[in-house]
């Protein structure tokens, strides 16, 4: 069976997105018409946070999956427009709470709600978008779809704190690495696909290819994260060069180079971890390069995709299908 694709017509917006969200144009843009339509709050600070971030940019690539998820599976319903919103939320809160956490002042190129608002306010509407979010999943009205989004909403707060736990900690392993980021960042990707399927009414076999599809194109992505954060252009990325190792993030790169490096190389990029490292940037970013750290984390990512891109392989061919294998190549090939 080959799915057919929807239409609609084209916003400046909708122009300005890669190919692989075309074949979902019309839920695309019902979508965001739902994430504006339930930012509505009674209180005028909670909405002017809301609608802050949600116009700060990024292109929204988990509902995306939720939208290309259930058409490749041959859903012809509305209500994967609904969970594309709930997942769209979620993630939302997420950057909420993680800029404060972080003290981070920069994202995508412009001032974090915390900066412009405060740490209060944007940790509480972080908190409001997670209730607006739940009450969503009741509208879905499917036990099994709730069951999984609550679930990963607690897997990704444990991987918040996991993080938070390890800051200007040089022992984290790769495997202990590895799992911290499946918690924080590759577990909204993996429900996205998950639930999607789930709604769509897919075979046992299906829904649990789509799940592993999220959860390595989620890995991936946040691989390419930690890889951009020494490898990228400020301009670009929207955030400083270097972020990660200021916050004392012990990200793959790091530990690849102290794993390889020589004893030398490998204490100090350990003291830059331990302390306010953005003085030593310079070095660190020499014994990068030197111990193939960089390349390294690319080849992980580059085989988490692989692992994806199976997954899909028993699904009909459809431009849906084209468009979720294109958005995992665009996932390591992008530069922010």
């Amino acid at each position: 069976m080959t799915a057919t694709v929807a239409s609609a017509p084209e916003t400046a917006e909708t122009q300005r997105l890669p190919g692989f969200f075309t074949p979902v144009t019309a839920d695309f843009e019902a979508a965001n018409g739902l994430i504006l339509e339930q930012m509505h709050s009674r209180v005028p600070l909670v909405e002017k946070i809301g609608h802050y971030i949600i116009a700060g940019g990024g292109k929204r690539l988990r509902p995306l999956v939720v939208l290309l998820t259930a058409r490749a599976l041959g859903y012809d319903g509305e209500r994967h427009r609904d969970l594309a919103t709930i997942i769209e939320f979620l993630h939302t809160a997420t950057l909420l709470h993680d800029d404060v956490v972080d003290a981070s002042d920069l994202r995508r190129g412009r001032s974090t709600a915390n900066a412009v608002f405060g740490n209060a306010p944007s940790v509480l509407v972080g908190d409001f978008l997670y209730s607006r979010a739940f009450e969503r999943m009741v509208d879905i009205g499917s036990m099994r779809v709730m069951e999984l989004l609550s679930h990963a909403t607690n897997v990704i707060a444990e991987g918040e704190v996991m993080q938070l736990a390890n800051v200007r900690n040089p022992e984290l392993t790769e495997p202990d690495y590895m799992e911290v980021i499946r918690c924080k960042t590759a577990m909204l990707f993996e429900v996205s696909s998950h639930s999607a399927a789930v709604l769509a009414g897919a075979s046992q076999e299906d829904e649990e290819n789509l799940r592993r599809y999220g959860l390595h194109l989620g890995l991936a992505f946040q691989l390419i994260d930690d890889l951009l954060d020494y490898d990228g252009d400020s301009g670009t990325l929207g955030k400083n060069v270097g972020d990660d190792l200021d916050e004392g993030k012990t990200t793959l790169p790091l530990i690849h180079a102290m794993r390889h490096g020589t004893d030398e190389q490998s204490a100090l990029v350990r003291g830059a971890i331990r302390r306010n490292g953005r003085d030593q940037l310079s070095a660190v970013l020499t014994v990068l390069r030197d111990t193939d750290a960089l390349t390294y984390t690319r080849q992980a990512a580059e085989k988490q995709i692989d692992i994806a891109l199976d997954c899909l392989k028993n699904l009909p061919e459809s431009t849906y299908r084209t468009a979720l294998e294109d958005l995992a190549r665009f996932s390591i090939r992008r530069a922010h």
